[in-house]
C-alpha cells in the first residue's frame, strides 16, 4: 500500500513530460508567446498572435468546464479556487510580471522554448527567475509578501470562480457551468476565429492544442492523480505535484522546484512533480521542433546593458509570478481555465503591465533618436 502513491506520481511525471514536450514543439512551431502577443498589438496593431492566446483559453474554459460536470475536476481543489480574493498580489505581482516578461523577452514558457531552441540569454532568465520565484516562495522576497500583500484580501461568500458565484445567486449547478463556460469560453473561441489570420494552420493549432494540454493537465492531476485515501496520512490527496493539490501548467514556481531538486537530488523524499516534468519536457519538446526545422541557434547578450535588463526581467518575473500565483500560462490559462476572480486579475494586470513597459520603451527608443 505504501508504495502505490510512489508509482502513481512516476505515472503524473511522465504524463507531464510528455504534454510539456507537446506544448513545447507547438509552441515553438507556432510561435505562441503572450509577451510577442501584446508587442504585437503595441506596435504594429497585429492581433492575430493574441487570438491565438485567446483561442487556447477559450478551449481551456470549455475543456474544464466539461471535466466538471463529468466529475473528474473541482477548481476548489486548486490554488485558484479559494474563498479569498488576494486582489492586491493578484494586481500587483500580474503588473510585474508583465513588466518583467517584456524586460526578459518572454515569460516563463517562452523562456523554456527558447532555452530548447539554444538561447543562452533564456538560460539566464530560466536561473534567476527560479531564484527569484524560490525567495518569494520560502525566503527574503517571500516575508515581504506575506506581510504587506497577502493580508490585503476579500473574503468571498463562496469560491472565487464564476459558476461558483453564480450558484449563491440561485442558479443550478451545472446552469451556472455551462453559462459561464459558453459566454466566456465561447466569446473567447468566437472572437479568436473572427479573424482570417487567426484561421490558418500554424495558428489555429497553437491556440487549440495548448488550450487542450492544459484541460488534460487538469484531468492528469486532478484524475489519475487523485488518491481517496493516501496510505499514509489516511486523507485524500493529489499525488506527484508541489502544492498538494490539483493542477496545470504554470512557469514559473515549477522553474523554482526545478532548481531546488536539482541542488537536492540526494534527498530521496524529493520526487519529479508535474510542474517539473512539464518544464523539462517543453525544453525538450521545443529542443525537438528547433533541430528537426533546422531553427537552433546559439543565441548570446550582445551587450552587457540586454544583459542587466534580462536579469531584471528574470527577478521581476519569479517575484511576480509567484506573488500571483501564476503566469501568462498558469493563471492566464490554467487559471483562467477555472474561471476564477484571482486569475481574471491577475491577466488583466500582466497584459496592463506588458503594454505600459512597451510603451515607455519606444519612448525612451524616441527621445534617444
Amino acid at each position: 500500500m505504501v508504495e502505490e502513491p510512489v508509482v502513481a506520481a512516476s505515472l503524473i511525471a511522465w504524463l507531464a513530460f510528455a504534454l510539456g514536450l507537446v506544448f513545447g514543439y507547438v509552441g515553438n512551431r507556432s510561435s505562441f508567446c503572450t509577451m510577442g502577443a501584446v508587442s504585437d498589438i503595441v506596435n504594429m496593431g497585429d492581433w492575430t498572435r493574441m487570438r491565438m492566446w485567446m483561442l487556447a483559453i477559450g478551449v481551456a474554459i470549455l475543456g474544464t468546464a466539461a471535466l466538471r460536470l463529468g466529475g473528474w475536476f473541482d477548481p476548489s481543489s486548486t490554488i485558484y479556487g479559494g474563498t479569498r480574493l488576494m486582489w492586491l498580489s493578484h494586481l500587483t505581482g500580474g503588473a510585474l510580471f508583465g513588466v518583467g516578461m517584456t524586460l526578459a523577452s518572454g515569460c516563463g514558457s517562452k523562456t523554456l522554448i527558447r532555452i530548447g531552441g539554444g538561447n543562452l540569454k533564456s538560460l539566464i532568465v530560466f536561473v534567476f527567475m527560479g531564484l527569484a520565484a524560490y525567495m518569494t516562495l520560502r525566503g527574503l522576497f517571500g516575508t515581504w509578501r506575506v506581510a504587506w500583500l497577502d493580508p490585503v484580501a476579500l473574503q468571498l461568500g463562496s469560491a472565487q470562480d464564476l459558476p461558483s458565484l453564480l450558484t449563491g445567486f440561485g442558479l443550478a449547478r451545472e446552469s451556472a457551468i455551462l453559462g459561464a463556460a459558453a459566454a466566456i469560453g465561447g466569446g473567447l473561441l468566437v472572437f479568436g476565429l473572427a479573424s482570417r489570420e487567426a484561421r490558418e494552420a500554424e495558428t489555429l493549432a497553437g491556440g487549440l492544442v495548448i488550450g487542450a494540454l492544459t484541460v488534460a493537465g487538469w484531468y492528469v492531476t486532478a484524475h489519475i492523480g487523485y488518491v481517496a485515501e493516501h496510505p499514509l496520512t489516511l486523507e485524500p490527496a493529489f499525488i506527484g505535484t508541489n502544492s498538494g493539490r490539483a493542477e496545470s501548467f504554470s512557469f514559473v514556481a515549477p522553474v523554482a522546484y526545478t532548481l531546488e531538486l536539482l541542488m537536492l537530488w540526494s534527498d530521496t523524499t524529493r520526487i519529479v512533480t508535474f510542474g517539473i516534468a512539464g518544464s523539462l519536457g517543453l525544453v525538450v519538446g521545443s529542443a525537438v521542433y528547433a533541430l528537426t526545422s533546422r531553427t537552433f541557434r546559439i543565441e548570446s547578450f550582445n551587450s552587457a546593458d540586454d544583459l542587466v535588463r534580462h536579469l531584471i526581467g528574470a527577478v521581476l518575473m519569479g517575484f511576480g509570478g509567484v506573488t500571483a500565483l501564476g503566469c501568462t500560462i498558469g493563471q492566464g490559462v490554467s487559471g483562467f481555465s477555472t474561471l476564477a476572480l484571482g486569475s481574471i486579475l491577475t491577466t488583466a494586470s500582466i497584459i496592463a503591465g506588458a503594454a505600459a513597459t512597451m510603451k515607455v520603451q519606444y519612448w525612451l527608443m524616441m527621445r534617444e533618436a
